[in-house]
């Protein structure tokens, strides 16, 4: 039974209406066919346009003033959240962390079983100093080459190292931008600010009970996953066809031509008379001798080749089983679209991969889908991010694409990006971290300035920069700081907080916390982890507050149960990278990830209860 006594009185309209919108807004982070974007415009519109309509009026007898929605935009948080972004953009761009990359690539050849125990530490500790996504971008490539190179399927490796990121995301307050803002809105609240370090001690605990899982039990219960497309679609050749006298081309228009092969025919150019290069013109007639230079699958070719009634040539020979169809200098990779990527959300047709990068997209691998480029409304697919394609290109293509930055470049290979200014950028988020750990200045201040000098020095371009920053992770932080705020101003958070102590009635405050602490993984797991972490932090601090206890362990409890993004691939933006990549399906992290959440939920809530003395 809930005790009503310990429960606010009946919530007054505006409260139900703030609480009603939490519950579809909750909703609509987890619809995969709306973007995160769109449904934090919606929320933070149905925030202003309520209050505009309908006012609010305060306990001082003053009216709510619906600015107050926009401060999101302003918040110390979301700033250091995209200055930290740029700046781990900048670590990527230079090849900054390419010395690390290099000698875990040599570490593999002579122990892996070792080396795997040495890339996931390496990826928790760098993840609790920059956010995770450059950290997978680095170690993805390695780990593919890797299993290429021994034969074996990367799914024991991959899916592990993205979950120890997350691990170590989670120790410091600048690891994840969950961890910011948690803190930010906490102190907004009146909590104590927290330091850099303050709660590295459960974390590295922790960790090392999870590492030891990821290490030597997670690959053992992981089933073999194959990459998605490895060479698995066929490569396109430029060839030629000379057409045969009395064959159907023989004195067609080129319109004709291609009505009769299909639109999708590609082609380049008309050799006449040996030499003469002719523009691909409809009402160009074509004669018998006429070469036609075609890029298509060879499949495809030798339909072209009987169809049209012609010879199909590789250079100067004819294509027989003495001379095969050359690709020349063109090699196959497999392209991961990031965060961030000018690819992101963008439709195949509006991609121009041959005219932006030289690439033929062969393939694409989305949602654990393989679709090929020609098949019927491939166009119209829209690119996500974690997306796999399937490209061919020239090998000076594939590393202009690679030192981009843009695309993922998983072709087995161990080259990384690097430049003179490396050193630079990694000096500059060393002093970016430094000051703000040793409360020289504010970790806000610092990244800002952090991100001047790199763009000051060329370590960054301003495209570069305006790229790393994300429009969901924006929209989210600030429509979930709205939800925030009206769920505070309207009794909403304490009335969900009263709601909580009463259904928890007679429980120890441990078993409280490790009942949030839950509560917040089950929610981040579902819906977006700082939603999660914004709506949870103010409520963390009422239920603290109804029981009496400190706050501390309650925000850390909302902070840690939020980071815990293990059990679903859509649960964090790195699992998508990994789950595309490596071929894994949503059950691999429902069979990894759930063991990972009870280890961290059960030591973090008996750490925090010892050292709270919840008991």
């Amino acid at each position: 039974m809930i005790d009503s006594t310990l429960v606010a009185g009946s919530p007054e309209p505006h409260t139900i209406a703030v609480l009603l919108l939490t519950f579809v807004a909750l909703i609509l982070f987890t619809r995969e066919n709306i973007p995160l974007q769109t449904s934090s415009l919606f929320v933070l519109c149905a925030l202003i346009l309520g209050f505009e309509i309908f006012p609010y009026q305060l306990p001082d007898g003053s009216i709510f003033n619906t600015k107050l929605f926009f401060i999101g935009f302003g918040n110390e948080a979301l700033i250091a959240v995209s200055a930290l972004m740029v700046a781990g953009q900048a670590l990527v761009r230079t090849g900054a962390m390419e010395p690390i990359g290099r000698l875990l690539a040599k570490l593999w050849r002579v122990s892996p079983s070792l080396s795997l125990l040495l890339t996931l530490i390496t990826g928790a500790v760098l993840s609790a100093f920059v956010n995770n996504t450059p950290i997978v971008v680095l170690l993805l490539p390695i780990l593919v080459n890797v299993s290429l190179r021994t034969g074996q399927s990367p799914a024991g490796t991959l899916l592990p190292m993205g979950m120890a990121t997350l691990l170590g995301g989670m120790a410091t307050t600048i690891g994840t931008s969950t961890n910011l803002l948690v803190v930010k809105v906490a102190e907004d609240l009146g909590v104590p600010e927290f330091g850099m370090f303050d709660f590295v001690m459960p974390v590295a605990l922790t960790s090392v009970v999870a590492i030891i899982y990821l290490w030597l039990i997670a690959p053992k219960i992981l089933p073999d996953r194959s990459p998605p497309l490895q060479d698995t679609s066929p490569r396109v050749f430029t060839a030629e066809i000379e057409i045969k006298n009395g064959g159907f081309a023989d004195g067609e228009t080129l319109a004709n031509i291609r009505d009769k092969a299909g639109n999708d025919i590609n082609i380049e150019r008309i050799i006449r008379s040996g030499n003469l290069s002719m523009a691909t013109l409809p009402d160009v007639v074509i004669r018998a001798g006429d070469r036609l230079v075609i890029k298509d699958t060879s499949e495809n070719l030798r339909d072209y080749e009987h169809e049209l009634g012609g010879q199909l040539f590789t250079g100067n020979d004819e294509v027989d089983a003495n001379h095969q169809l050359e690709a020349g200098d063109q090699r196959i990779a497999e392209l991961v679209v990031i965060s961030g990527s000018t690819l992101d959300r963008v439709r195949i047709a509006d991609a121009r991969l041959k005219t932006k990068y030289g690439l033929t997209l062969l393939a694409i691998h989305s949602q654990g889908k393989e679709t090929r480029a020609r098949s019927k409304g491939i166009n119209e697919t829209l690119i996500r991010a974690g997306d796999v394609l399937l490209v061919q290109g020239s090998l000076g293509a594939i590393r202009e694409v690679k030192a981009s930055g843009s695309l993922l470049v998983l072709d087995g290979g161990e080259e990384l990006p690097h430049t003179k200014k490396a050193p630079l950028a990694l000096t500059v988020m060393g002093a970016i971290v430094g000051l703000a750990a040793f409360g020289i200045l504010p970790i806000v201040v610092s990244s800002v300035i952090g991100c001047l000098v790199l763009i000051v020095t060329g370590c960054l371009r301003w495209k570069d920069a305006t790229n790393a920053l994300s429009a969901q992770v924006i929209f989210i932080i600030v429509a979930s700081l709205a939800l925030g705020v009206a769920l505070i101003q309207t009794g909403g958070a304490d009335f969900l907080a009263g709601l909580f102590v009463a259904s928890t009635q007679g429980f120890s405050p441990g078993v409280v916390l490790a009942i949030l602490i839950l509560s917040m993984a089950v929610m981040t797991n579902v819906v977006s982890n700082n939603a999660a972490a914004v709506i949870g932090t103010p409520i963390a601090v009422s239920i603290a507050q109804t029981l009496g206890m400190p706050v501390e362990p309650f925000v850390l409890g909302v902070l840690f149960g939020a980071n815990m993004s293990y059990a679903t691939p859509m649960a964090y933006q790195t699992n998508l990278l990994v789950m595309n990549a490596g071929g894994y399906k949503f059950s691999d992290f429902v069979k990894v990830g759930v063991p990972l959440v009870i280890i961290n939920w059960l030591m973090l809530s008996a750490i925090l209860t010892w050292v709270y003395k919840l008991n």
